[in-house]
């Protein structure tokens, strides 16, 4: 039993040397765990790789100019230039405009198409295309079809919401004015709001000609 305790002890004593004190000759040895510095994998940009980045994004992304030139200047400041001519980034924009990459029109059409379809109205349209930057000449139509569209996109919003017509009971005053607000800030007018937050349960709401 002795010398069984003998034993346990040295190799807990060599057990703790190894670990907290350590020789001469393992103090010189490097530690396979150590863990190496991280290259930096972000490279600088120059004319060749903003138009490649550029590329990339139109294929993945239905974009207007505003959008992808703000995209190009973000990826600038992020990796920094490195050009001896100083980076054209409204040169390439416009060059994707003439090659039909961006289309300012479409996009206004096809966001302000989905804006509506998902219960939002002509205000909310309005601001969305201002964000992207799209002119008045080509945002024209795309308002106009919002505009038209707003009581579908009304109707839609009420039913998502459970509002109005499609409220299971009446509604207390305290949550129609919640509701209101949450039917303007969706971008309707108030007189459209109010005819839908006020209506009975199962009340038909016409639309207007």
């Amino acid at each position: 039993m002795t010398s069984l305790l003998t034993a346990f002890t040295a190799v807990i004593d060599y057990l703790w040397r190894l670990n907290f004190d350590p020789t001469v000759a393992q103090k010189g040895q490097t530690s396979q765990l150590k863990v190496k510095p991280l290259k930096n994998s972000v490279k600088t940009l120059d004319q060749e790789s903003l138009h490649r980045l550029a590329i990339r994004y139109v294929e993945r992304y239905a974009t207007s100019r505003k959008k992808l030139a703000d995209y190009l200047h973000r990826k600038i400041r992020e990796r920094e230039w490195d050009d001896a001519a100083p980076p054209a980034v409204d040169q390439l924009v416009e060059r994707f405009a003439e090659r039909g990459y961006i289309d300012d029109a479409l996009y206004a059409q096809n966001k302000a198409s989905a804006l509506t379809r998902r219960g939002y109205g002509a205000r909310r349209v309005e601001h969305a295309l201002y964000q992207a930057g799209i002119s008045e000449a080509d945002g024209r139509e795309a308002f106009e079809a919002s505009e038209s569209n707003k009581w579908a996109a009304a109707d839609k919003f009420a039913r998502k919401r459970r509002i109005g017509p499609y409220a299971e009971a009446q509604q207390a005053d305290d949550k129609c004015r919640k509701q209101l607000q949450a039917f303007l800030r969706a971008g309707h007018d108030l007189d459209l709001a109010s005819r839908f937050v006020f209506a009975k349960p199962g009340e038909e709401i016409a639309a207007e000609e």
